[in-house]
């Protein structure tokens, strides 16, 4: 048998492609464990309205201490924070270990002036690219070259999501599953939204991270579409996508064309000199941000940051109507006459009667099932949701008190205290 490091630079035949992206989407098991990641803006106190320089921003990120909850800390491109928890048994001990990581990391980033803003998109700064990791510059380029510079920029820069990791689950049970997972989608993103601000003005747009995402080329951002198969239809889609870069020995070389993978496979161009690894079809598939992603589990990705208690209930109420049978039926029953409503979601949130009428009937549905641990941060929402009112709300409550500079440093007041 050749090394496992033979096998990963070999060249791959379409065939083999598809059969290991299919194979590698969805993993057999019966569901439980959730995992986190939640991304927030990184705002100097001193001066808001400028971004934190690269240096700076690692100089406190190597401040920060051990967290105790086991979460992973990473930079964005815009100097956005992300803390990704580890899997772990239920909702409420996952949203546990991520508000103790978050404890520690605001108390670090503190005695420097710096703070955390939870909410969907910088309702201040212009989009700029303050981390230089190669992978960042050629996506940069990719997207210049690809026609969509201002969205990929701001999609890079200027957004930050809630993001909810859940078990594939059976595979009896697949198809449903990630079906609901989709037609869920608007509702969530309607009752997520948490950014009406975009360069310190009102974009009229309830979830302006959604927009520009949307604005963001559709073959790596959208849905992907679902039916019996979701297992092949991610591989389609993973094959059909363009290339984004090409890694070498120097760093990454962006690729300034429009080039599926599977022409990459096919030889039609021969990226970088050479036809493609399974190791590059591995890096492919971390360049694909549809709003569910599968990576083994389920990938929730379209679901603004947003400030206590809000995050904690969006978490919850994701988990439940995907994981507890009968919530997720009424979700479903409460959902249907929205699904595929992306675009009204973003832009009317629960101003939209049809979206309003689905989010109570899934807050009413997630309410019934949560964890007793997070039934007052979900209480909350259904109030909020109840009143046609959204986490975005406060932003434009504070710009109008005080400006944009404002509404950025009243996101920054976001505790990890419960409410």
């Amino acid at each position: 048998m050749a090394p496992v490091t033979d096998q990963r630079s070999s060249a791959l035949d379409l065939d083999t492609a598809f059969a290991a992206v299919a194979a590698d989407a969805l993993r057999d098991g019966p569901g439980g464990t959730v995992g986190l990641e939640l991304e927030a803006h990184l705002v100097d106190l001193d001066r808001p309205a400028a971004r934190v320089p690269w240096g700076r921003v690692c100089g406190a990120l190597a401040a920060v201490p051990p967290l105790p909850g086991g979460s992973r800390l990473t930079c964005e491109p815009g100097g956005q924070v992300e803390l990704s928890g580890p899997p772990l048994p239920g909702v409420a001990a996952a949203v546990a270990a991520l508000r103790a990581d978050r404890a520690v990391l605001a108390a670090a980033l503190a005695a420097d002036r710096l703070a955390l803003a939870p909410v969907g998109a910088d309702p201040l700064r212009p989009a700029q690219r303050v981390n230089p990791a190669a992978r960042y510059a050629a996506m940069e380029q990719h997207f210049t070259a690809a026609g969509c510079a201002a969205a990929g920029t701001a999609m890079m820069t200027s957004t930050a999501s809630l993001q909810v990791n859940l078990d594939a689950g059976p595979a009896a049970g697949w198809s449903d599953r990630v079906a609901l997972a989709h037609q869920l989608g608007p509702v969530l993103v309607a009752v997520s939204a948490c950014s009406p601000l975009l360069r310190g003005r009102p974009t009229g747009w309830r979830s302006t991270r959604q927009r520009v995402w949307g604005d963001v080329d559709q073959a790596r951002c959208g849905p992907v579409l679902r039916g019996d198969d979701p297992a092949g239809e991610w591989a389609a889609y993973a094959l059909a996508a363009p290339v984004m870069l090409v890694r070498d020995a120097t760093g990454a070389e962006p690729v300034r064309g429009r080039v599926p993978f599977s022409d990459w496979v096919a030889g039609t161009v021969p990226l970088g000199g050479r036809r493609p690894t399974a190791a590059d079809l591995d890096y492919h598939l971390t360049t694909l941000f549809p709003p569910v992603r599968p990576r083994g589990w389920l990938e929730i990705r379209y679901l603004d940051a947003a400030p206590e208690p809000w995050w904690p209930a969006l978490a919850a109420v994701t988990t439940v109507l995907l994981d507890d049978p009968v919530a997720a039926d009424r979700a479903a029953d409460a959902s249907a006459a929205t699904a595929g409503a992306w675009d009204r979601a973003a832009r009317d949130g629960l101003a939209d009667p049809a979206l309003h009428a689905a989010a109570r009937g899934c807050l009413a549905a997630a309410l019934d099932a949560v964890p007793g641990a997070l039934r007052p941060e979900v209480v909350a929402l259904a109030e909020l949701v109840e009143r046609g009112a959204d986490p975005g709300t406060a932003l434009l409550d504070a710009l109008r008190s005080g400006g944009p500079a404002a509404a950025l440093l009243a996101a920054t007041a976001d505790t990890t205290e419960e409410p």
